[in-house]
């Protein structure tokens, strides 16, 4: 085939200058022969290499034209011959079938990749329908989760409001059961029980006593040597026999027996051990979420307003802090160490004529004693009340009790209350929280006549805010 070009360049031209002759003289085809010609007169000739191929241009076909100042300049491609076509160079047939045959392997690429797209879009249609499927499955099951919840608390609740009542029964009649069930062992069934009390099975130890893991009788048990030296150790011994062999509560640590020789007592065993330990380690703090947290405060005020209202006299338990609050495998919490809890008789009475007991060596924590028993030596049910508002601030802060009324206060008053929340509990509901952190603060109160009645008003905000999480 021939090609013919027109270029339009400036006049007087002896040589091509243009940069359409040059790109075309320098990109065309080599098998091509061009003669550049201006003004009538051929200027410039690039000789055909290899391939003599020739193209026939029809004489009624318009020309390309490029147009610009000045005369014509053609490339022209030899004349066609008297013959329709002429032999193609044995290159150009290699060249011609090699681009054919990559344009076939190029479509047949296509293919396949459109067809694997299509694959990949219903792939991508059915995920997304399955994902959808999913998330109303999840949002079904955490509703039903919800309803479970809450009606397994309502059912722990009314659980715990029969406890009571049958037990406030059993006393009305005059009933021994609470202590039927209380047994008396010999040293050689501790020792044994406690595999001769192994360091690897301490679960515990403390001011006057250390504690084992041990089984006995076949049943797990955590067993206190009493340690203390003179009649201190006798008198908490028999304290807490005094105390947990008639006190029963579902909230209450059970008190199974005990060994008279030397001073050794024997309770249910607890696996979770104490919310001192929960609280004080930031792993373990992210297990206890502000429900559950809500869960361990009402069940201690309900187990504080029992021994509060405990018949013929009340008693006060005196130590109420974390490290005496035991979790068991579900969480639910049991108060414990009863060594210095004391009776309130009701023949002493304080100056707001409550009544109290005279200590003359108060004892304590530091941190959850009552301030004011510090000072007076007059033991009230209020001074565990004050010790109950401490611990609520702790589940709620996760702070150290030293100091944490007065940094609660601070961050209510500045509006920042959010900011010191434990944020390992979770997100808690800020009208919530502010709510559980002026009833806590209420607990607080410098002067005892200002706390309230952990029964019938601490105790009923909490079992109200707990059903409704």
């Amino acid at each position: 085939m021939y090609w013919l070009l027109r270029f339009q360049i400036g006049r007087r031209m002896t040589e091509i200058k243009s940069r359409i002759a040059i790109f075309v003289r320098d990109k065309a085809p080599i098998s091509c022969q061009i003669w550049f010609i201006y003004d009538g007169q051929l200027i410039h000739t690039r000789e055909a290499q290899s391939v003599q191929a020739v193209v026939e241009v029809p004489t009624n076909v318009p020309l390309p034209t490029t147009s610009s100042p000045g005369a014509d300049q053609r490339a022209v491609m030899p004349p066609p011959s008297s013959s329709d076509s002429s032999p193609v160079h044995p290159n150009a047939r290699l060249y011609a079938d090699k681009l054919k045959e990559e344009h076939e392997k190029v479509m047949e690429e296509l293919r396949v990749a459109q067809a694997q797209k299509s694959q990949l879009k219903d792939q991508f249609v059915e995920t997304d329908q399955s994902r959808k499927e999913l998330e109303l499955k999840i949002i079904a099951s955490e509703e039903i989760l919800r309803a479970l919840i809450q009606e397994q608390e309502l059912l722990r609740i009314e659980l715990e409001n029969a406890l009571l009542k049958a037990e406030e029964e059993s006393r009305r009649k005059g009933d021994s059961s609470g202590t039927k069930f209380f047994s008396e062992f010999s040293f050689n069934e501790i020792k044994e029980a406690a595999q001769n009390f192994d360091p690897s099975l301490k679960i515990g130890e403390g001011g006057c006593g250390t504690v084992y893991r041990g089984l006995l009788r076949l049943t797990p048990v955590a067993i206190k040597i009493m340690n203390c030296p003179g009649m201190r150790g006798s008198q908490e011994f028999q304290q807490e026999i005094n105390v947990l062999r008639e006190v029963k509560h579902p909230n209450l640590i059970t008190l199974i027996g005990a060994c008279p020789e030397p001073c050794t007592l024997v309770y249910e065993y607890i696996p979770n051990g104490s919310l001192e330990h929960w609280l004080r380690d930031s792993d373990r703090a992210k297990q206890l979420p502000w429900r559950a947290r809500i869960c361990i405060a009402t069940e201690l005020c309900s187990a504080l307003a029992f021994l509060h209202s405990w018949e013929p006299h009340s008693i006060v338990h005196g130590d109420v802090k974390p490290g005496n609050i035991l979790l068991d495998a579900h969480f639910k919490s049991k108060l414990s160490d009863f060594g210095i809890s004391r009776l309130l008789s009701g023949g002493e009475r304080s100056s707001n004529n409550t009544a109290v007991v005279h200590l003359t060596n108060p004892k304590g924590t530091f941190g959850y004693v009552d301030p004011e028993f510090v000072v007076t030596h007059e033991l009230t049910t209020r001074s565990d009340v004050y010790s109950f508002g401490i611990i609520l601030l702790e589940l709620l802060t996760r702070r150290s009790a030293r100091g944490i009324a007065n940094a609660v206060q601070e961050a209510i008053s500045a509006g920042t209350l959010a900011a010191i929340l434990d944020s390992s509990a979770g997100e808690w509901p800020y009208t919530l929280a502010e709510k559980l952190t002026h009833l806590a603060l209420s607990c607080c109160e410098m002067s005892r006549r200002s706390r309230p009645d952990l029964k019938s008003e601490v105790g009923t905000v909490l079992q109200s805010i707990r059903a409704s999480c």
